[in-house]
């Protein structure tokens, strides 16, 4: 009979997965919330649900260009960018999804306002922060 962990929670992992979830965070809010505010500051009238996917998609690619940054002072940028393309999509997306939801739902459009951004960030955090220690605890596989 297979032995069942029951103690799930390490502060040290949380702490691991809370470093790596924050770069993520910082990477792919460049992009998602620089489509965004551009999109508004131009006076461009897409329909929010264009802006808001095309703002993952942007933020998903600038979360992978920061990381491949951040990874040529250790490894050769062709490694690099491996590294970085290798990353969890599934808690970048998860973190995108999260973000444009809850600024979709409570401002009602693709909008950005000086205090719906730091709502926006608490919830990509939170929903990808499950995905990120659970990968690390399980398999030691960090995105970052």
């Amino acid at each position: 009979m297979q032995k069942i962990n029951v103690n799930l929670y390490s502060r040290n992992t949380l702490k691991v997965a809370s470093r790596n979830t924050m770069w993520c965070l910082i990477g792919c809010s460049f992009g998602d919330l620089g489509t965004i505010l551009f999109f508004q500051l131009m006076g461009i009238t897409w329909h929010s649900m264009f802006i808001m996917l095309l703002a993952v998609i942007n933020g998903i690619l600038s979360s992978i260009f920061l990381e491949t940054i951040i990874l040529t002072r250790q490894l050769p940028f062709r490694l690099a960018f491996k590294t970085a393309i290798g990353m969890s999509i599934i808690s970048m997306i998860a973190m995108e999804i999260a973000m444009n939801t809850v600024d979709f739902y409570i401002i009602g459009e693709a909008k950005l306002t000086w205090w719906i951004i730091p709502i926006m960030l608490l919830a990509g955090f939170f929903t990808a922060l499950p995905y990120n220690y659970f990968r690390l605890k399980k398999y030691g596989k960090s995105c970052h």
